[in-house]
């Protein structure tokens, strides 16, 4: 019997960590919808993904040997490129996909046939794969317009719910490709890329679909590019210059929720609160009060949000 074609690509944009990559492999290998297609693309210095793939002689695998240096937003945009599904989900080299990740994304690409993106509920896991807790990630389960049903976020009731505390876990997500047209990952961000595309998705009159059901799991660890990003306060200068900017254009369109959201940056002003607050507890002292410096000059008495 011939098998069904697959609607689902997951493209894998890996750098590093060959040990981290075999395992999301394997949990895509684990799917209990096998109608797949796999694409590796690495821009590492040292080709290490490609013995990885080599350990997986499945035709439903590819591996793609990226130019190296171009930067993360150039090998997602790669990856969304190299898929030739209706479908495809960017999974992180560092993560993993619940056995029923396929099943539910199909099922629900299906439901709202007029979804741009599609997202699902993630398990945090830590270094062992075990799962862990984050505070973070725990708070923005409560930011969910809606926990134990489907989520439809458009117009500018949708940006706001996002702008509010950006509950998109970004690698769950899963991209309907013909919808997404042009839009692509913009290379000057290094952490908000996935927010700028979910917005520039909202704003061209795209429809953002979340179900509840947890099927990503996604890994904490000290050696991503999200704990890097935090701890050198590069996440926070690029969501307070993308609020900004997001903020204008929103005005711009009468957009006024969106717009104030924007302008008060409350999720990201209690989040440096929050790092603020560990650091000084831990006795970083030095790198609290690098936060504190940091929070006056950006959210100080001059950046008062509009009325």
């Amino acid at each position: 019997m011939t098998p069904p074609a697959a609607r689902l690509t997951f493209a894998v944009p890996y750098h590093s960590g060959p040990g981290l990559l075999e395992s999301a492999v394997r949990s895509v290998f684990a799917q209990s919808e096998p109608s797949w297609r796999l694409i590796i693309s690495d821009d590492g210095p040292d080709g290490s993904g490609e013995p990885v793939a080599a350990t997986f002689p499945d035709p439903r695998l590819h591996y793609v040997r990226a130019p190296v240096g171009e930067g993360m937003a150039a090998n997602w945009n790669r990856c969304l490129g190299l898929a030739e599904t209706e479908l495809v989900t960017l999974l992180h080299a560092d993560d993993e996909l619940a056995p029923d990740y396929a099943a539910v994304l199909v099922a629900a690409a299906e439901r709202f046939p007029e979804a741009t993106m599609l997202f699902c509920g993630a398990e945090v896991i830590g270094p062992d794969g075990r799962r862990a807790f984050s505070f973070p990630d725990y708070v923005k389960r409560f930011l969910v317009p809606s926990r134990n049903r489907p989520v439809v976020l458009e117009g500018d009731a949708g940006l706001a719910a996002v702008l509010r505390g950006n509950f998109i876990m970004c690698p769950t997500v899963c991209y309907r490709r013909a919808a997404l047209g042009g839009l692509r990952f913009d290379g000057r961000w290094q952490f908000v890329l996935d927010l700028d595309l979910f917005a520039r998705v909202l704003l061209g009159g795209g429809r953002i679909v979340g179900v509840p059901d947890v099927a990503y799991r996604y890994r904490r660890h000290p050696g991503n590019a999200t704990a890097a990003y935090t701890q050198s306060l590069l996440r926070f200068r690029e969501e307070a210059e993308l609020y900004g900017e997001l903020a204008a254009v929103a005005r711009s369109r009468r957009w006024y929720a969106s717009a104030r959201v924007a302008e008060r940056k409350t999720m990201i002003r209690l989040h440096v609160g929050y790092r603020i607050a560990r650091d000084l507890l831990a006795g970083r002292f030095a790198a609290g009060w690098a936060k504190c410096r940091f929070a006056w000059s950006l959210f100080g008495p001059d950046h008062r949000p509009s009325p």
